[in-house]
């Protein structure tokens, strides 16, 4: 009997294969321009994308974690500010707060989506409360309207942190337009990646992403050599712009073949003893960004499907009100008792458009025959 391949998180490889032609030939584009900053890629894919979410506009940058630090700066983010987030995330989200001299005021999770808990937000308000961010986790979009109807009554805006939710949707529209602005990753595992670092601030609100057009860009004013604000550097660079653009054009069907997966995922590991399917929430729509199943025998169904070559990765093994680096935010364990508890239960499988519907079954077999007591089935 042949011996099963390895299966990977990501595939990238196999989604060069699919586009290399139109990548080929992006690149190729932006070589022999050698308009290499601020080449007419980056220009376009700004429109575009924007486009692509319903946005009146956007403006590239160099990474995610920039994205997230120039909107907090063009909202005028800073010292004796407090910025409400979550701590079932990445530590970019709450790097940028600190970054911009905040402080981040964490508040806990919805158990079923992992994303802001609207019915905790209020109490965590306060008057030095200058922006919300809840984040779209694992591509599933937070409970927006409930947060903005807080938010609304406060005078706070709302920023998205949809750095896993290209194209996720909540009552027929799509992320990058349920707050005031968004910020997208564009790191190469995501739906939408480039082949580098990249990033992307969105809204409705033109003069807004004017602002972060600006800081991004040294604070330019007329010319570059008129700095009229206090910014620093960060240009998503023509080359990543041309590959986006190319990726762009795909990221529906590679959503709509994320879900197929996802819905094979959840046929096959429906009624498991002991393990907890994601879901979506009535009117979102995911973008599948990953397939996250919980289990109290986390790490040893880890290594379980690890001996059968199928990778897996834990996002994220340690809320980030717990890390060092959020030592700032004066937050210690036992205060977010969700996201705590989710830190040792979830575990990803993988989940990419390219993996064979046959692949996903074998991966949901391994799954099943894992004991979630403890003790793996003969």
């Amino acid at each position: 009997m042949p011996e099963s391949r390895s299966i990977p998180m990501v595939d990238l490889k196999a989604q060069y294969a699919r586009i290399r032609v139109d990548v080929d030939a992006a690149i190729a584009r932006v070589l022999e321009s050698t308009a290499f900053i601020k080449g007419e890629e980056c220009a376009l894919l700004d429109k575009e994308f924007a486009a692509y979410c319903g946005a009146a506009a956007a403006c590239g940058v160099a990474n995610g974690t920039d994205a997230l630090i120039l909107a907090l700066r063009a909202y005028g983010v800073g010292p004796g500010d407090e910025v409400i987030t979550v701590a079932n995330t990445f530590i970019a989200t709450g790097e940028a707060i600190l970054l911009n001299g905040a402080r981040p005021v964490f508040v806990d999770v919805d158990e079923a989506t992992f994303t802001l808990d609207p019915a905790r937000l209020e109490k965590a308000i306060t008057a030095r409360t200058k922006v919300i961010i809840p984040v779209h986790l694992y591509g599933h979009p937070a409970d927006m309207d409930a947060i903005a109807a807080i938010a609304d009554r406060h005078g706070i805006p709302v920023l998205e942190d949809a750095a896993q939710a290209h194209g996720a949707q909540l009552g027929g529209r799509r992320t990058g337009t349920l707050g005031h602005a968004a910020c997208f990753s564009f790191y190469p595992g995501k739906n939408l990646g480039a082949y580098g670092d990249a990033g992307m601030v969105v809204s409705n609100d033109r003069e807004f992403i004017a602002r972060v057009r600006q800081i991004a860009n040294h604070g330019g004013g007329a010319n570059k050599y008129d700095n009229v604000v206090l910014g620093t550097n960060s240009r998503l660079d023509t080359l990543q712009a041309a590959v986006l653009r190319v990726k762009l054009h795909h990221l529906d069907e590679w959503n709509g073949e994320r879900r197929a997966i996802a819905q094979a995922y959840t046929k096959a590991l429906s009624g498991v003893p002991g393990l907890v399917l994601p879901r979506e929430r009535a009117g979102a729509l995911s973008a599948w960004h990953l397939y996250t199943i919980r289990s109290r025998e986390r790490d040893a169904l880890q290594a379980h499907l690890k001996a059968e070559g199928i990778a897996t990765a834990v996002h994220y093994p340690r809320p980030i009100h717990l890390q060092p680096a959020m030592a700032p935010a004066g937050v210690g364990p036992g205060a977010l008792p969700v996201s705590e508890r989710l830190s040792q239960e979830v575990l990803c499988i993988p989940l990419y458009p390219e993996l064979p519907l046959a692949e996903a079954e074998r991966i949901a077999g391994v799954v099943r025959t894992f004991d979630h007591a403890g003790v793996a089935r003969a």
